[in-house]
């Protein structure tokens, strides 16, 4: 690793003359702000928050700090859950909280670009009004950042049927560790030309540049949507319902599990949802279907209510109308949150085949009762995707720092060998790097790190990420 340097007065001074006072910012507030992120109760406080507006500006920026052996964190909204984003080696955020316009949506040809800190949430509406539609879908969609999505390859609810973020990216323009400013590849939907150095790009966690704009493609947005929350009374039931409906022909929209300790968090958590739910209810399944044809989905809705009765399901609740559909989308997606606010907890990202899912749920139980900890799961069932947020409960302080490693450890090894690994949209970062080697032969990660260091040769590009 490389022996990052301090930032001297010299170089603020540098940097200020690249960026102007203003965005330059040292000062205790800021560096307590930008130390932390959405990963449990990690704090590393940078030495200085650094907002430019242009990619010449990060070039300056990060020629200077390559020249001087000076870390630099590139940073989003700050909402990611894998500490991707922390700079654990202080040193310099580069923060793209600047890069915020919507650049063009073609109409003719289905695609945007937009600058890497434009809001998930924002870039979907705008395109929706254009009858268009971006589809990857974070839980945190209403306040991250596009660029940060790239980084992570970020997934959400609606991946199970038209994928995870690396599906839509078509051109990045990236300024490189070194300072040079490149694009990646080009504004087309079929290129053969050369390595494909824009998707090596989505999911690098920053580590190989700075992604400043992007060019998506997207597709025409669907008229209408049905959702259903589906009640078992085992959890188990619940994962082994899932595989059926696309065994059946029927592809949802979304297909999101959630055991009862999940949805009870979300309901005192969230204000004004109020769902009845039956005391030997364990689980529920909240599924989607979108599309154009009304009464096609309608009939899907009855093929899948007919499958999840035979899986042993209570009464399906159909939501009625738009207000019942958001009431029940804003349950599911505050669950991460609500668990979060009451409770000491780490949580996992695992993925397995989506047929797998009842055996890793039922592993992930047993290994929390083998080292003393709980966990509530919840997830993205569709595409075998579940979030483990394991809670201290119980558990002593010094089991707690030293113990759950090996149960972490246990749970990603089940994970592995039920064909899966270990991170389906959160990345790995500064959290999930002392698992890679479950996941990778040692040549593999020779390989990624030999990779990294092409692009970046002195490492000072979000370092501490991703590798032991």
């Amino acid at each position: 690793m490389t022996r990052f340097q301090k930032i001297t007065p010299a170089i603020l001074d540098a940097f200020r003359t690249v960026l102007g006072n203003d965005f330059v910012h040292c000062d205790v507030e800021s560096i307590e702000r930008y130390g932390r992120d959405e990963t449990e109760d990690l704090n590393f406080p940078p030495e200085v928050i650094l907002k430019p507006r242009t990619a010449q500006e990060i070039s300056e920026i990060l020629q200077r700090c390559n020249k001087e052996l000076i870390a630099v964190t590139p940073r989003g909204a700050g909402t990611g859950l894998s500490g991707a984003a922390l700079p654990v080696y202080g040193g310099v955020i580069l923060s793209m909280e600047r890069f915020n316009q919507i650049l063009e949506i073609d109409e003719r040809n289905l695609q945007a670009t937009v600058e890497s800190g434009v809001i998930n949430q924002v870039f979907q509406d705008a395109v929706k009004q254009k009858g268009l539609f971006y589809p990857p879908d974070p839980a945190s969609k209403g306040s991250c950042f596009l660029g940060g999505n790239i980084a992570l390859s970020s997934g959400g609810p609606k991946a199970v049927k038209y994928g995870t973020t690396k599906e839509y990216v078509l051109n990045l323009e990236v300024v490189l560790p070194t300072g040079e400013i490149i694009w990646t590849g080009a504004n087309v939907l079929k290129n053969s030309t050369g390595f494909n150095l824009t998707q090596l790009m989505v999911g690098s966690e920053g580590m190989l540049g700075v992604v400043t704009k992007i060019v998506f493609r997207l597709i025409p947005h669907p008229l209408h949507t049905l959702v259903m929350l589906v009640p078992f009374n085992a959890a188990e039931k619940a994962c082994e319902s899932v595989p059926a409906v696309f065994k059946a022909g029927v592809i949802p929209s979304a297909m999101e599990f959630m055991e009862r300790d999940a949805i009870d968090f979300a309901l005192r958590f969230v204000s004004g949802v109020t769902i009845p739910i039956l005391d030997d209810v364990q689980a529920h399944l909240l599924i989607e279907l979108d599309g154009n044809n009304l009464e096609e989905m309608m009939k899907d809705a009855e093929r899948i209510a007919e499958l999840m009765t035979s899986f042993g399901c209570g009464e399906i609740l159909f939501a009625d109308t738009e207000e019942q559909k958001q009431n029940l989308w804003r349950m599911r997606r505050s669950v991460g949150e609500a668990v979060k606010s009451h409770s000491v907890y780490k949580e996992e990202d695992t993925v397995v085949k989506r047929a797998e899912l009842p055996r890793l749920l039922k592993g992930v139980k047993a290994i929390g009762l083998k080292y003393g900890f709980k966990s509530v799961c919840y997830g993205h069932a569709g595409d075998g995707n579940l979030h483990v947020n394991i809670i201290k409960a119980e558990m002593s302080d010094d089991d707690w720092n030293t113990k759950l490693k090996e149960g972490i450890r246990e749970i990603f090894e089940l994970c592995v060998k039920l064909g899966g690994t270990l991170s389906g949209e959160h990345g790995i970062g500064w959290v999930q790097k002392e698992y890679m080697d479950i996941a990778f032969t040692p040549k593999s990660l020779e390989l990624q790190k030999n990779i990294r260091n092409v692009f970046d040769p002195n490492g000072i590009m979000n370092p501490g990420k991703m590798f032991s």
